[in-house]
């Protein structure tokens, strides 16, 4: 690709503050570092993963709201990790953590446990347990 012809999408995700180095022929046909910031098909493709990733934690948040799921639930959707991640930074197992997503379960859990999830997203307690703040959203 020639040094012209590196694509430089302005619609893109990271407004130009973020560059990609490319490596494109100059006129002289030496190879030569080319910062892009992005193209279309990168920026839509990144556009369509995005909204996936907010449609789950749109989600996630209602079934908190509804009941029939608990802010630990919210929380790794929002976060996009896995019950296997966020067990390996609670010290627990995947399938507890799945456990502690239902309501009746999450509401059992002790404080330390509570203070181990939070610690994981980097939130307090008190905001890894508020459901009115997610009613609000």
């Amino acid at each position: 690709m020639k040094k012209e012809q590196v694509p430089q999408d302005q619609e893109n995700l990271n407004e130009g503050k973020l560059a990609k180095l490319y490596y494109a022929t100059d006129e002289n046909g030496q190879y030569v570092k080319v910062n892009s910031i992005g193209w279309e098909p990168e920026t839509v493709a990144m556009q369509q993963a995005w909204d996936v990733v907010n449609d789950e934690v749109e989600n996630a948040r209602k079934k908190v709201v509804d009941g029939k799921a608990s802010p630990l639930l919210y929380w790794i959707k929002k976060n996009i990790m896995t019950y296997s991640m966020v067990a390996s930074y609670a010290s627990t197992f995947g399938f507890m953590v799945r456990l502690h997503c239902t309501p009746f379960f999450f509401n059992k859990l002790s404080r330390k446990q509570l203070e181990k999830y939070a610690y994981t997203f980097r939130i307090s307690v008190e905001e890894l347990t508020d459901i009115e703040r997610l009613k609000k959203q």
